[in-house]
């Protein structure tokens, strides 16, 4: 097996752009688009997006929803919730481990090789980013250990703080 590490990467830019099979959506429970990297996502990938998220009935904290790409350049979208930081003490750890772990188990049930993330949870919802960092790493670096069948990750980060976060850790 691949050593897991070599599979991951980390880029400052657009995730809208970014050439790979999914990209990951850190989605509100709705589904229909909102701020951030979610309005990004919605409004690279045109008003079918949003058509066909009407119709998954929403997406709670942790899990995590298939759709296709429509005028992005990678074919699906995976939509996962991410959750709002209230202090630690509320299970969201363990909800945002479930949203990188669900959202690779997601893309290896679809055959999807390559897949690219944003830093979930790290903007609106306010989760401080050197924990959230931590968790994303070190949940994507458990799953890819145990699971062969994803070729590369990709954490697509927006802003120059969160990206040396993750740089420190990688």
């Amino acid at each position: 097996m691949k050593n897991p590490a070599a599979k991951i990467d980390i880029v400052r830019g657009d995730i809208t752009i970014v050439d790979v099979e999914a990209i990951v959506n850190a989605a509100n429970t709705t589904l229909l688009g909102g701020g951030g990297v979610d309005g990004a996502i919605h409004r690279a990938a045109g008003p079918e997006l949003v058509a066909e998220c009407r119709m998954l009935g929403g997406c709670q904290p942790g899990e995590a929803k298939l759709t296709r790409g429509y005028r992005l350049p990678a074919r699906f979208v995976v939509h996962t919730v991410g959750p709002v930081w209230m202090g630690g003490k509320r299970g969201e750890s363990r909800t945002l481990a479930n949203c990188y772990r669900n959202s690779l188990g997601l893309a290896v049930e679809k055959g999807i090789k390559t897949i690219a993330f944003p830093a979930i949870s790290c903007g609106a919802y306010g989760y401080p980013i050197s924990e959230a960092t931590q968790i994303a790493v070190e949940t994507t670096r458990e799953f890819l250990a145990t699971n062969d069948e994803i070729d590369k990750v990709i954490f697509v980060l927006w802003s120059e703080d969160i990206y040396d976060a993750y740089r420190r850790l990688l």
